[in-house]
């Protein structure tokens, strides 16, 4: 299909729609917790999993999503999953007890975990390389915005009406986007129709699922809890059985040979990075300013709002400098920024001010915009089009995971070192001394993030005729050619 058989700018439109309401829903729960509680009976851990379930059934869907484009054209894969999608948001809504509640972010998530990689893949097809960075900043600002609204929009709507009404916000929309794709969207993703791998779906379910999960139980129970040991356990068996297995299928449902691509490698590595920054501190903050300084939910999701809409803003303006620079000088710049206003992060006091922590979020927020999408462009960037799906879902994958590692190390560090600091006299405030030294952690993580991204070189996938006469060199020729 040419550029001109169809609208870039509508296709455009309904994925960013799409994909801003399925991450939305990630944060959209976090202050809805205490009334639904309150409504439903059950303790903050069992109500835990409606934040904890999305992010789960994500983190599985991801993967699978490489194997989805190529089975599925655009239009039918992005229809179905907004149409899932909507279906658990209406489940949710309407639910009359717990366990259906659950069911309908189950369901939710399931349609959500597909919009990313389908937005990536779709961009990076439809638009030249030279522009590409321009489109991804758009991903970008849904990336960076959809999460952080969220507290702040739940805390809102909660104070002033029922946690249903969040589920009748988004499913509206849904629907619309729903009904606009169905007369506006195309297809512009090749279809190659691989075979149903049962035993890779599961595999790759219970790998990145067990990890996810793993992650996420050490940071709420501690890294010697038995379920966070048995998890962790069968997720790496799982993942090393399911890699080995990608390896050897000719068609694989995730192709691992991405890796081998150094700037792709080099620049998901550094992404890990700043999305377990990202988090962290997102964690930190609200444990910091609801726990030891007595702000509400929703003035924390406020401290952390400003900060979203610089990095929304610039997404798009990072993407032009992208397309002009390339990514390496963004991206050493916005972590040399990160790893200073990190470091200034680890002198909270018990009087630190919310404009303090406004200002100092809202700088790191813009240089992390100079980071996220610049590196996952400039990694993408180095593919052929035929593993660009595998890419997308790679790198979203990877972030996911890297996501519950970093949340189970920031919260570990942060309680052991309170629990040590407590024994301590001298330490004043030893709950804000942990928060303090969990920041330093993530302070050595952007360093070593800074250092990484020195080695980013500008790249170009290669074409598909030097992808072609690369496939020629590794297999036996039985024929000959003429000159």
């Amino acid at each position: 299909m040419t550029s001109q058989s169809y609208s870039k700018v509508s296709i455009v439109a309904l994925l960013l729609a799409g994909a801003f309401i399925a991450i939305l829903n990630q944060t959209l729960m976090i202050t809805a917790i205490p009334p639904i509680m309150k409504e439903m009976h059950i303790s903050a851990n069992t109500a835990q999993w409606l934040t904890t379930v999305f992010m789960l059934v994500n983190g599985v869907m991801i993967p699978i999503s490489a194997f989805l484009l190529e089975r599925f054209s655009t239009r039918q894969l992005f229809i179905s999953a907004m149409s899932i999608f909507a279906l658990g948001t209406l489940i949710a809504g309407l639910a009359p007890n717990f366990g259906i509640l659950l069911f309908g972010r189950i369901v939710q998530s399931s349609g959500a975990g597909i919009m990313l990689p389908l937005m990536q893949t779709v961009f990076l097809l439809i638009f030249p390389v030279n522009k590409r960075g321009s489109a991804m900043g758009l991903v970008g600002l849904v990336i960076s915005f959809a999460p952080a609204i969220g507290p702040a929009l739940s805390g809102w709507v909660i104070a002033n009406y029922s946690w249903r009404v969040l589920f009748f916000i988004i499913l509206p929309i849904a629907l619309i986007d729903i009904v606009i794709a169905i007369i506006a969207m195309r297809n512009v993703t090749e279809l190659t129709h691989p075979k149903v791998d049962i035993i890779s779906i599961m595999l790759s379910s219970f790998g990145f699922g067990g990890l996810l999960y793993g992650f996420t139980s050490a940071g709420n129970n501690g890294w010697g809890d038995l379920v966070t040991v048995i998890t962790l356990a069968v997720g790496a068996v799982a993942l090393v059985i399911f890699v080995l297995r990608q390896m050897r299928l000719s068609h694989p449902m995730l192709e691992f040979r991405v890796f081998k691509y150094f700037i792709f490698t080099l620049t998901t590595i550094i992404g890990m990075v700043g999305f377990m920054g990202l988090i962290g501190v997102e964690t930190l903050i609200p444990l910091y300013m609801q726990n030891m300084r007595g702000f509400t939910a929703m003035e924390s999701g406020l401290a952390i709002l400003p900060g979203a809409l610089v990095m929304g803003i610039m997404s798009p303006i990072t993407g032009r400098v992208f397309d002009k620079i390339g990514a390496r000088w963004l991206a050493i710049s916005g972590l040399i920024i990160i790893t200073i206003t990190t470091l200034a992060f680890s002198n909270l006091t018990p009087s630190t001010s919310f404009a303090f922590i406004t200002i100092l979020y809202s700088i790191r927020m813009f240089g992390l915009s100079m980071v996220m999408m610049p590196a996952t462009t400039a990694g993408l960037n180095q593919l052929p089009k035929r593993l660009i799906p595998h890419g997308a879902a790679m790198s979203n994958t990877m972030r996911q995971v890297a996501a519950s590692i970093g949340t189970a190390i920031i919260v570990t560090v942060m309680t052991n070192t309170a629990q040590a600091a407590i024994q301590q006299p001298d330490i004043l405030h030893p709950l804000i001394y942990g928060v303090n030294v969990a920041f330093i952690v993530i302070t050595v993580l952007s360093l070593i993030g800074a250092i990484l991204a020195f080695f980013i070189k500008k790249t170009y996938p290669p074409t598909e005729e030097n992808e072609e006469n690369q496939s020629r060199v590794r297999r036996p020729n039985k024929r000959l050619v003429r000159s």
